[in-house]
């Protein structure tokens, strides 16, 4: 644990009485479990926490403000920085907000596409997250053995768009490039494998005695005062209320996928768990309704992998060189020469945290007039306070780890 800033023993008081006195314990930002980014001002009567205060700011990157002073595809790797463990839900929802500003419709095989990258990245997001959990417990085994399959994603990742963890995958309009044969042979690979080995981990904790112990009743919250922060995603729904993007406002052709909504009933941590566990297994069920339906495209449909919106999508490097419409094209969206046009949008994906939301202002120059990013860590880590009163010390790293906060959601 880090630095004890003060400690007070229990003083006698005139009268002969004994004044209890507490300890104030900084948790964090230099604790392993706070990433170095964020603090905790632990408020402890012994071993229990009787307040806390959490701190945020100590990466002060500004991505709303950088955001405004860039194109939109140059936006595209700045959010790559928010949930960096499923950078590609963040990628997707930055180009489907775009879309929606520029009233570009993506083909239906691009949408499938577009499924099978943010499930791939949900699985990611929750492997990391569980497995971690796991690890606060006292077990390390589950953390190494999932890693296994975090890596196949990034190696699919890899062949669509060369990039691993920091994607920048995917183009307004759709993606940079086609799928080659090896992504869909990484990909059937790890729909074949990875479905067994989360049975086992699941076997490894959720009946788990001592995981058991330290995960029930730990963190808990109810479903009202979960709303009342502005929980979504797996926090939320683990605290029971059925809430998801993909169903409530469906992007990118959800709706034509069959899937359920895993809800829990306290939102402890290990109703936390259990909703994670299975949503990996719900996006398997996804990834495998879209790969099906992307095989079922024939001919020249099979080879779509954008919108025809030449004036935010670059041609061809082939082209460049021998076409003078594409030269153009090319040289106008490098530079920086198109007006996007004026309008006010919103819009949001699930992303691995909940809701991932980019608001857009547009005053019809070429870049945003005003950009807002809604980052479901940073707003649902407000409730942190509430959520480790009255625990033991040993408990407020498992409800850190639990509602999976990532660092570079907590400055915009």
């Amino acid at each position: 644990m880090s630095l004890v800033e003060h400690q007070k023993n229990h003083v006698r008081l005139p009268d002969g009485s004994i004044e209890k006195q507490t300890t104030t314990l900084n948790l964090g930002p230099t604790h392993p479990a706070t990433h170095g980014v964020f603090q905790n001002i632990l408020e402890l009567d012994g071993e229990r926490i009787v307040d806390a205060e959490q701190t945020v700011g100590y990466i002060h990157r500004a991505f709303e403000k950088i955001a405004e002073r860039r194109p939109l595809y140059q936006i595209t790797p700045l959010t790559d920085r928010l949930n960096y463990c499923s950078s590609p839900i963040n990628n997707m929802g930055w180009h489907l907000t775009c879309e929606k500003l520029l009233g570009i419709k993506t083909p239906k095989r691009v949408d499938y596409l577009r499924i099978i990258i943010m499930e791939l990245a949900r699985i990611s997001d929750h492997l990391i997250c569980n497995s971690v959990v796991g690890v606060d417990t006292g077990a390390f085994t589950g953390f190494l053995y999932v890693m296994q399959y975090r890596e196949l994603i990034y190696e699919i990742y890899e062949e669509v768009c060369g990039s691993r963890l920091t994607t920048n995958i995917g183009r307004i309009g759709g993606f940079e490039r086609n799928f080659n044969d090896v992504a869909f042979r990484k990909l059937e690979k790890f729909l074949k494998e990875y479905p067994k080995v989360l049975k086992e981990f699941e076997n490894l904790f959720s009946r788990n005695r001592i995981f058991m112990d330290r995960t029930q009743g730990v963190g808990g919250i109810s479903a009202e005062r979960a709303l009342n922060y502005g929980f979504t995603g797996p926090n939320l729904r683990s605290a029971g209320v059925d809430y998801d993007v993909r169903v409530h406002s469906p992007y990118s052709s959800y709706e034509d996928m069959n899937f359920t909504i895993p809800v829990g009933k306290s939102g402890d941590c290990y109703d936390k768990f259990l909703v994670r566990n299975e949503e990996m297994w719900q996006s398997l069920n996804i990834i495998q309704q879209a790969y099906q339906k992307v095989q079922e495209f024939k001919g020249a449909e099979a080879d779509v992998f954008h919108a025809d919106v030449p004036e935010y999508y670059l041609p061809e490097k082939k082209d460049v060189y021998t076409k003078m419409e594409a030269l153009i094209w090319h040289f106008k969206i490098i530079m920086g020469e198109i007006d996007m046009p004026a309008g006010e949008v919103y819009n949001a994906v699930e992303g691995g945290n909940g809701e991932l939301g980019f608001y857009l202002i547009s005053d019809g120059g070429r870049a945003p007039f005003r950009c807002r990013f809604r980052r479901p860590c940073f707003i649902y880590y407000q409730a942190y306070t509430e959520l480790v009163k009255g625990s033991m010390l040993s408990d407020a790293i498992i409800t850190l780890s639990s509602l999976n906060l990532i660092a570079g959601e907590m400055d915009g």
